[in-house]
């Protein structure tokens, strides 16, 4: 289905990374209760079927239930797209300091064995919550274990008998997985954390070297109409009947200077703005073409084996947006530069309805060291070619548009630059991106 410019263009924005940890933690909180849940019948059966030992059943088992139920919205509330909040999460834990209250009131109180399942919701508010939640939860295990100290069912008279290795595997489990599942979801934060800051310094450095951009466009507005003036009038004293070798440099060296005055005329008028409000949905066949013929410009006599492959969709779309286009030209101009003539660079083009994975490869000597360990943290200074700045940029433009940029070098020589990024999907006459 083509593209109506009257229709507009949906945009799924991805789910913000505190939102996703807020709703893992409450995905972890449901797995633990589902644990805690099985642990507590078993210890039920083996005390009243195993042990003899004479308990409520028929109340312990309505606080199975109710402990049930709560987890039971849980799982629904995990269903929804709704954004899930800390609040939320402690409300969940005080529910299950209460439904613990309830299981040790029933078997003997304080005096219960396994008493120190009240420190379980306090580590869990620690760890995954603020520290003013993780005081309010000592607050209420504090205040639950002074009225079980109190106010109980004392557990029967029983004769002495030797442990039951049985009865401590279910809680010896319980903390082994608790441990270790909460150690995971508290390295998958600190890396998000990482991610956020570095994801701030390369915005701040691409806002520097916007501005850069701009007060240099603004620079060379005047001395470039100068060189212009010049080149015209070096054309007119040097007519092509006359001076012909002397009159095509002149048209050469006007054409140049025009590519150079556009281009600083969309770095001035594109400054400071999102440049992906100005794309518009295009076919991703077209759009590859468009951008092969845009690089034939800078590069008409470079050799390019085109490769696509021969299943893929030919009604995929993208956002064909300026800052994108010039980020894979910049890539093929690297590649350009850095192959063996003879040999030339590989466009390796593949794609479904959702993402699309160009790889553009050399036959040069390969990427520097330099740049495989800081491409696309900060702007590196290459000692052979100029890629620092320029794979910078790139990398941010991908970034933000939802891909993955790689860079790595060949074992049979040269480098290889890979980048996937994500289609728009036509659904109900909307277009949104696929990986939102």
């Amino acid at each position: 289905m083509s593209f109506q410019p009257s229709k507009m263009l949906t945009h799924v924005s991805p789910i913000p990374k505190s939102q996703l940890s807020a709703r893992q933690n409450l995905k972890w909180l449901f797995i633990l209760r589902n644990m805690m849940v099985l642990s507590e019948s078993l210890l039920i059966f083996l005390s009243v079927y195993g042990l003899n030992i004479r308990l409520p059943e028929q109340q312990l088992w309505l606080v199975i239930i109710s402990i049930i139920a709560v987890n039971a919205y849980t799982l629904m509330r995990l269903d929804t797209d709704e954004a899930v909040t800390q609040l939320e999460i402690f409300l969940q834990l005080s529910m299950d300091v209460l439904g613990i209250t309830g299981l040790l009131y029933l078997t003997g109180g304080a005096s219960n064995p396994i008493i120190w399942v009240f420190l379980l919701p306090v580590i869990i508010a620690a760890i995954m919550l603020p520290q003013s939640y993780a005081w309010y939860m000592v607050i209420l295990t504090t205040t639950m274990y002074t009225i079980l100290v109190a106010y109980n069912i004392p557990l029967p008279s029983i004769e002495p008998h030797a442990p039951n290795p049985e009865m401590m595997h279910p809680g010896a489990g319980l903390v082994a997985f608790f441990v270790v599942a909460l150690a995971k979801a508290l390295k998958i934060q600190e890396r998000n954390l990482a991610e956020a800051r570095e994801s701030a310094l390369r915005d701040e450095r691409v806002v520097a070297l916007g501005t850069l951009a701009a007060s240099a466009a603004h620079d060379m507005g005047t001395p470039l109409g100068i060189i212009a003036i010049v080149a015209h009038e070096l054309e007119q004293e040097y007519p092509a009947d006359r001076y012909p070798d002397l009159h095509q440099k002149a048209l050469i060296m006007q054409q140049q200077i025009n590519r150079c005055k556009d281009t600083l005329s969309v770095m001035s008028a594109s400054a400071g703005e999102m440049r992906a409000e100005s794309g518009s949905s295009m076919l991703l066949t077209d759009y590859i073409d468009s951008v092969i013929m845009q690089w034939r410009t800078h590069q008409p006599s470079a050799k390019l084996n085109f490769f696509i492959e021969p299943t893929v969709a030919t009604e995929a779309k993208i956002i064909a947006e300026r800052t994108l286009t010039h980020s894979i030209i910049n890539i093929l101009n690297n590649a350009a530069e850095a192959t063996r003539p003879e040999l030339g660079i590989e466009f390796h083009a593949d794609w479904d309805l959702t993402e699309l994975t160009l790889k553009i490869r050399d036959f040069g000597s390969g990427l520097p060291p330099e740049l495989l360990e800081f491409a696309g943290k900060q702007p590196v200074v290459s000692k052979k070619r100029g890629l620092g700045v320029g794979l910078f940029l790139t990398y941010s433009t991908i970034s933000r548009l939802g891909g993955k940029i790689n860079l790595y070098n060949m074992d049979t020589g040269g480098a290889c630059v890979e980048i996937t990024l994500p289609l728009l999907i036509t659904e109900n006459d909307n277009d949104h991106y696929g990986n939102g």
